[in-house]
């Protein structure tokens, strides 16, 4: 794969059963990595690491359970011999609705599985020899982090936050440890279904590409930040929305089609 060979390295991906993260690791173990898919259960990730023809392995640990991924990190040290590259992907999101309207419990999970895991698998993964030979961290973002939106106010906060984290963790742990994120826009995925499943044509059409999102999208962009074609790049966030941040491309394009 030329400048995203990612032979001789090794990346845990978290919540990496199904959809994005799924792609990202697969993108990974397509670049040469040798890959540990998490999931909350160990059967879910044993599936997904089944799925691959490679050195994948599946290891059940929920993201804020933090013996579970000490026992991660060892276990991949132990078996791969390091850790080069985490992403955090696991997320979540019980906070639907007006943000007033949110009770404690559910900020406190959205707060801890999207902002603490990554700040928890991060300072592990460090303490487990990520940055020996220059590591590479990633964060799972969102398009909601930079947007104003009705009913998911808590979780964009939560992704906002986690964009800033980046950039603190890039500015703490250089030059030994790159930090970066991904803010995926709409994707075809079972979290954010309600976003696209019913108006799709409609959705793909406003996007100036004209289309939502594909896991595999996010998985690609991910592969690059990892490798060292992306070595002198700590510190940001990767937009990947199909131009959606542009603005609304359907008036445009009725004009061009003469409409």
């Amino acid at each position: 794969m030329g400048g995203l060979d990612l032979s001789g390295k090794t990346a845990i991906v978290t919540g990496a059963s199904r959809s994005i993260g799924l792609a990202i690791a697969r993108s990974l173990a397509g670049a040469g990595a040798s890959v540990v898919l998490t999931a909350r259960e160990q059967e879910s990730a044993d599936a997904a690491a089944q799925q691959f023809t490679g050195d994948a392995v599946g290891f059940g640990a929920h993201a804020v359970d933090e013996d579970a991924a000490r026992q991660c990190m060892a276990f991949t040290t132990e078996k791969f011999g390091g850790i080069d590259i985490l992403v955090n992907n696991a997320g979540t999101n019980p906070a639907y609705g007006p943000v007033i309207d949110q009770d404690h419990a559910r900020f406190a999970k959205t707060f801890d599985v999207n902002l603490w895991a990554p700040v928890l698998w991060t300072s592990l993964a460090v303490g487990a020899g990520l940055g020996d030979g220059g590591g590479s961290v990633i964060n799972t973002a969102s398009l909601g982090g930079f947007v104003v939106e009705p009913d998911l106010g808590i979780y964009n906060a939560s992704k906002a936050a986690l964009v800033h984290l980046t950039k603190q963790l890039a500015f703490e742990l250089s030059p030994d440890v790159r930090a970066n994120a991904i803010a995926p826009g709409v994707v075809r995925t079972r979290l954010a279904e309600a976003l696209w499943r019913d108006h799709e044509d409609a959705l793909s059409n406003s996007f100036p590409l004209g289309r939502i999102g594909e896991p595999a999208d996010i998985g690609s962009a991910v592969a690059f930040l990892a490798c060292d074609a992306a070595s002198w790049i700590t510190g940001e966030t990767l937009t990947i929305d199909g131009g959606a941040l542009l603005g609304d491309a359907s008036d445009r394009k009725r004009v061009a089609a003469g409409v």
